[in-house]
């Protein structure tokens, strides 16, 4: 089952009043202001939704310990299991674009069972952390700052498991010698450079518009899009990788699932069916694979 490109942006925007209010500004906007516009768009395209203030924060269990961390103009949010042991080798995990800490504990909960140490890293403006903005090389300067300093207090680093955007941040992290063993790939997307089409169907961007915005961030950043996808990331990665992906994901196609598998050298792909982009972080298969390959027991 595939899924098409206007089905995925629709599945993650929705049809809110919120959206269809952006919808109708941008549109406008684009025929009396369009400078303003293409600002309008990139402050949108790096606004995670549904805005924080929806959501009320989670509770917490009280076993694990939260850092704030200042990061660039923003700040990260580190979770760390205080029930596992201090010298036990620590894994990573990265939630997505428009996730939170929470979505990554039933991973946690299963690695701790493996004897590990499972440490949860919340993105900028996602969360706990601070910042109203980000994006995905801000994602991958994450993964490399945090696991730098956890390494730096001595902590084991032993391997990275990331979800969505998270996964793309992380692959690229991996292919600039992020020093871990072993590295997992849930539900990544394949192509930044696609979701700006994408994001531009949905809000009726002219393609003058999307480019400026894409030219706009790339020039912010201090990287093109195309170097996070997986022809350019994949055959610098050295460690072994699973891909887990379900066939009937709405957000990023099982196909980009695919071109990782593909691109990486002995990659693993794992297919899963009704687990959607979701469900697959909870899923007890789903999590009983990635900890044992995560652990390094034959699989």
């Amino acid at each position: 089952m595939s899924t098409s490109p206007q089905t995925a942006s629709a599945s993650y925007y929705g049809n809110s009043a919120l959206v269809r209010l952006a919808r109708l500004g941008l549109s406008l906007s684009q025929q009396l202001w369009p400078g303003l516009a293409v600002r309008a768009a990139q402050r949108l395209f790096g606004t995670p939704l549904p805005p924080r203030w929806l959501r009320r924060p989670r509770a917490w269990p009280t076993h694990w310990l939260i850092e704030r961390w200042p990061f660039e103009r923003a700040g990260l949010t580190l979770y760390r299991d205080s029930m596992a042991a201090g010298d036990a080798p620590a894994v990573l995990l990265v939630h997505g674009w428009g996730g939170h800490a929470g979505q990554m504990l039933p991973l946690a909960t299963a690695l701790a069972r493996e004897g590990l140490q499972p440490v949860i890293l919340e993105m900028p403006a996602h969360g706990r952390s601070a910042g109203g903005t980000s994006n995905l090389p801000q994602f991958a300067r994450a993964v490399e700052y945090a696991a730098a300093r956890l390494q730096a207090r001595g902590l084991a680093l032993h391997a990275v498991v990331a979800h969505s955007l998270g996964a793309n941040a992380a692959a690229h992290a991996a292919s600039r010698s992020l020093a871990v063993q072993r590295l997992v790939l849930l539900a990544p997307p394949a192509s930044p450079h696609d979701y700006t089409h994408l994001f531009a169907r949905m809000f009726g961007l002219s393609e003058r518009t999307r480019g400026a915005m894409q030219q706009r961030i790339e020039a912010r950043e201090g990287i093109l899009m195309p170097q996070f996808e997986p022809p350019a990331v994949g055959p610098r990665i050295r460690q072994p990788v699973l891909v887990v992906h379900d066939r009937g994901d709405r957000i990023n196609r099982y196909a980009d699932g695919e071109a990782y598998a593909r691109a990486i050298a002995g990659a693993q792909l794992q297919a899963t069916e009704g687990l959607g982009h979701m469900k697959i972080l909870k899923d007890p298969a789903v999590l009983a694979d990635v900890a044992d390959f995560v652990s390094l027991k034959p699989r």
